[in-house]
C-alpha cells in the first residue's frame, strides 16, 4: 500500500467521528495498538525534540524499508506517533523523503492539537524524514 493510500484510509477513518472527541479517543486506541518498543531503545538519541513528553522514536532498514517503532510518555502522543507510523513505515527511504503531509492537515489534526503538541507532531515528521534521508545517502554510497 502506498503512503497516499495510507493517508486517504486514515482521512476516511477520521471523516467518521462527529467530534474531536472521538477522534481524540481513536488516536488514543491507535497509540494503544502500537507495539511495544524495547526499553533498551528509551535512550536520549532517541528523544525526539522539540516534543513537550518524551517521544523515542527508532528507525531501522529491513529489505530496502524504513521500519519505525516509538513510544511516548503521554497517550495522545503515542497516537500520534502512531498515525505516523502507519503512514511511514515499512516504505523506502525515497517515498519517505519526497512524502506529502498535507493529510494532517485534512483530518484537522493540527488545529485541533494545543501549539506544543502541534510543534511535536511537526517534529516527529521532520524527524521521520530525517532519518529517511539519511538512509538514502547511506544507499547511494
Amino acid at each position: 500500500m502506498t503512503i497516499e493510500a495510507i493517508q486517504e484510509e486514515l482521512i476516511d477513518e477520521f471523516s467518521m467521528f462527529d467530534d474531536w472527541m472521538q477522534k481524540y479517543e481513536y488516536m488514543i486506541d491507535l497509540g494503544k495498538s502500537l507495539p511495544l518498543i524495547d526499553e533498551s531503545l528509551k535512550t536520549g538519541d532517541k528523544l525526539i525534540k522539540g516534543c513537550q513528553s518524551k517521544v523515542w522514536l527508532h528507525s531501522e532498514i529491513k529489505d530496502g524499508k524504513v521500519v519505525f517503532t516509538a513510544d511516548s510518555d503521554a497517550i495522545i502522543t503515542k497516537g500520534i506517533v502512531a498515525i505516523l507510523i502507519r503512514v511511514f513505515s515499512n516504505h523506502s527511504p525515497e517515498e519517505i523523503a519526497k512524502a506529502n503531509t498535507d493529510f494532517i492537515d485534512t483530518i484537522g489534526l493540527k488545529e485541533h492539537l494545543s501549539p506544543t503538541r502541534a510543534n511535536g507532531l511537526v517534529s516527529m515528521v521532520k524527524q521521520m524524514k530525517l532519518y529517511a534521508i539519511a538512509y538514502s545517502a547511506q544507499q547511494k554510497q
